[in-house]
């Protein structure tokens, strides 16, 4: 039973809401690793990890932090250090989860702390501004829990109490229940959308399933394409099927709803054998809740919800697009087939749908002819990405590398 909890924060200005934290985790029966990131000051009592030791941990003295005069850069260092000793203590079963506090200065830390560490280890950021704009999607860790710590800037009182405690117990009721990958089947990531958006998912889940993958469909929706990327990059996955890569779209148009700036890139740059495609790739989606930009005020759009809207790309639009994504694929260094399903991407897109575009499509296809890198095997495929034919082309891929040991054989 995991019972540990590795409590970070600046001990010097936060002492008695961090030892708070801890208290209510031993309450409950639980244990705490403490670990202090302040700069200038010192705890009231000993942490079990000190400052020093954080500083130290990627080269500088404190003293050499202090004397940069620059808090920004010093709390650099000590996110760096943090990030480095939880990654060595969380190897040699030190602690169980964690749970991070601070500001704004304090939350930079956490998302580098908690990149740090693998899926599955519990996490949680107790922040005054969690869930704010300023927290860049590019940062936040696939499994990242964020609590929103009201009335905390300044000591403790009734109202941080209540967030406090909810976030000892989260973080410890997590470590105990967690249930890390066990390894015990290759996972294969897939983007998509709601199954009746796209419907590929429908068919090709089972069918690797059947041979043996397990397989992770992630939401294309920003967040989700994030988690899939932040995996990516710990070579979580066997093949990446990245056949709804729409959040590439949503960054270049400056989206809020982005998964950052290293969409699409992260599987690659680990060789991890990728198949892509264009499902929904032809959209934009932007703030339901928000006016539409000045871009798209004259773009046919649609409301998906109150939270999401969705515009249509312009032929010019979807030429940028196709440049973007063959720029991202020529730095993969594995192999990468992209399946052009040329009568569209979406189940909006078909004739007579809201949001079909024959001249933006066909201007796509040609400039995905014109700039697909020669490190990417490009497949027309006469149908629709929602036609059974995409999904037995994509299965016929990954059979293809399966028989030549691109992928390794999996066990039924």
């Amino acid at each position: 039973m995991g019972n540990r909890i590795l409590v970070v924060g600046t001990y010097d200005t936060k002492d008695d809401e961090l030892t708070y934290l801890a208290q209510v985790i031993r309450a409950q029966g639980g244990e705490v690793l403490t670990m202090d990131v302040s700069v200038l000051g010192d705890p009231k009592a000993p942490t079990d990890i000190s400052k020093h030791q954080v500083a130290g941990a990627t080269g500088p003295s404190i003293a050499a932090v202090i004397a940069s005069g620059d808090e920004n850069t010093a709390m650099q260092v000590m996110a760096r250090g943090a990030a480095t000793l939880a990654a060595r203590l969380h190897g040699e079963g030190a602690f169980d989860g964690v749970i991070v506090l601070g500001g704004s200065m304090g939350t930079d830390l956490a998302l580098d702390v908690c990149a740090a560490l693998p899926l599955g280890v519990p996490k949680y950021v107790v922040s005054t501004i969690s869930f704010s704009p300023l927290i860049p999607p590019g940062r936040v860790a696939a499994d990242i829990q964020m609590i929103l710590w009201a009335g905390g800037l300044y000591g403790l009182n009734s109202v941080c109490k209540a967030t406090l405690s909810q976030a000892a117990g989260a973080v410890l009721g997590a470590a105990r229940a967690a249930v890390l990958p066990d390894g015990a089947h290759p996972i294969i990531a897939m983007s998509g959308f709601n199954s009746k958006v796209v419907t590929y998912m429908v068919a090709l889940k089972p069918a690797l399933e059947a041979r043996g993958f397990e397989v992770a469909v992630f939401h294309g929706t920003g967040m989700g394409g994030r988690a899939l990327e932040s995996l990516a990059a710990q070579g979580a996955f066997a093949a990446v099927l990245d056949l709804s890569p729409q959040e590439v779209a949503n960054h270049l148009f400056g989206s809020a709803i982005s998964a950052g700036d290293d969409r699409l890139t992260n599987g690659g740059l680990r060789g991890i054998p990728q198949i892509v495609s264009i499902g929904c790739l032809d959209l934009v989606d932007l703030v339901g809740w928000q006016p539409l930009p000045a871009l798209f005020a004259d773009t046919p759009a649609h409301a998906h919800n109150r939270l999401l809207t969705t515009v249509l790309q312009t032929p010019d639009q979807r030429r940028a697009v196709a440049r973007e994504v063959c720029r991202k694929l020529a730095t993969a260094t594995g192999p990468v087939v992209f399946l052009l399903p040329t009568h569209g991407g979406h189940c909006w897109d078909l004739p007579g749908g809201p949001l079909c575009d024959p001249e933006g499509l066909a201007a796509f296809c040609d400039q995905m002819q014109a700039s697909c890198p020669p490190n990417v095997r490009l497949v027309a495929l006469d149908c629709h990405i929602n036609d059974p034919a995409f999904a037995a082309a994509a299965l016929s891929v990954v059979d293809g590398w399966i028989a030549d040991g691109t992928l390794p054989k999996p066990s039924v």
